[in-house]
């Protein structure tokens, strides 16, 4: 990327899909707005960051009036922290279209900077939460992509299907069998090879994910309870994670959840993240006081998503690749 030359100024995106981009957004706010859902802004920089060892956020330093020696700033992976703390705060249903940024991830169906669209209903759970995104985002598709049937299939009935095996009690023998089975190796990046976490993980992506959504809006649900994040668990054999992905076409375009309002429960959360952050070579950053303040106050029972605009984009103008959804990507930026 450096030392680009300066005749490389012309956008990525054609006019018809940067117009397309244009139209999709109004049909997305149109759709809020019927609902009486608020439209919200959060801020971009914080002084906290996300914990989760999966994402890296990007840092900057400010150095105005009150910060002499300078402070580290974080730009968001995901505007969920504020939102929720709006949401203690009594906003009731809100939504937010913004930029987001996630440092390391660049390829196909990646960008570092790229577009979310995040929103939390009150009094919803995440299976109610289902029906809305499939609902706007037949909105959004509607006379551009046809798509069959809605599907919901369950994290066990997805692995069984596709991977032929019970994800929630398969031994690490039987998840090897069903890798070599498909010529998957376990990465060399794996800490440690009988983390069956791990390998969920790894056969989810590389086994389950292509076969969903093909030709229909499939939501997968009911996660391991080691995978719940910022959702709630609900007992059982096994206990399950209140949480969904939505995908199109083999590609993950949403993921939501039943959201945990337990402070003191996602205090610990956070922490073990920082531990698995500091185990495996990740900086420290510092945790979100203010929105574990804010579930302490009372978050208001609901559940959120996190959809990826530009993807959406992507399928609706049948592009192969995300750079040819964005003006600008970062080879261009």
């Amino acid at each position: 990327m450096t030392n680009a030359p300066a005749s490389d100024w012309r956008p990525t995106a054609t006019l018809g899909v940067l117009k397309l981009r244009a139209r999709m957004l109004r049909d997305i706010r149109t759709f809020f707005a019927a609902r009486g859902v608020l439209e919200v802004e959060t801020p971009m920089l914080s002084q906290a960051a996300t914990p989760d060892p999966a994402l890296d956020s990007f840092s900057t330093t400010y150095t105005g009036p009150g910060a002499a020696q300078g402070d580290a700033l974080y730009l968001h992976t995901s505007p969920e922290f504020p939102m929720k703390r709006l949401l203690a705060a009594g906003s009731g249903s809100i939504y937010q279209l913004c930029k987001v940024f996630r440092n390391g991830e660049s390829g196909r169906l990646h960008n570092p900077e790229f577009t979310m669209l995040e929103w939390y209903r009150v009094d919803y759970d995440h299976h109610q939460l289902m029906d809305e995104v499939a609902a706007l985002v037949s909105a959004v598709l509607v006379n551009r992509l046809k798509l069959g049937p809605v599907e919901r299939l369950s994290y066990r009935d997805a692995f069984q299907l596709h991977a032929g095996l019970d994800p929630h009690v398969a031994s690490h023998s039987e998840f090897l069998d069903a890798a070599r089975a498909h010529d998957i190796k376990a990465p060399t990046s794996m800490r440690d090879p009988h983390d069956l976490g791990a390998w969920r993980d790894l056969l989810l992506t590389h086994i389950v994910e292509p076969h969903l959504g093909r030709g229909q809006l499939t939501f997968l649900y009911d996660f391991p309870a080691s995978q719940a994040s910022l959702a709630r668990i609900h007992p059982g054999d096994p206990p399950l994670a209140a949480r969904f992905e939505l995908y199109v076409n083999g590609i993950e375009l949403a993921n939501g959840f039943h959201e945990l309002g337990d402070s003191a429960e996602q205090r610990l959360r956070f922490e073990r993240q920082l531990h698995v952050r500091e185990t495996t070579g990740h900086r420290k950053v510092p945790l979100d006081e203010r929105l574990l303040a804010a579930l302490e106050a009372g978050l208001p029972d609901c559940a959120g998503v996190a959809l990826g605009f530009d993807r959406l984009v992507m399928l609706v103008a049948g592009k192969a690749s995300l750079q040819d959804a964005l003006g600008f990507p970062l080879d261009r930026a």
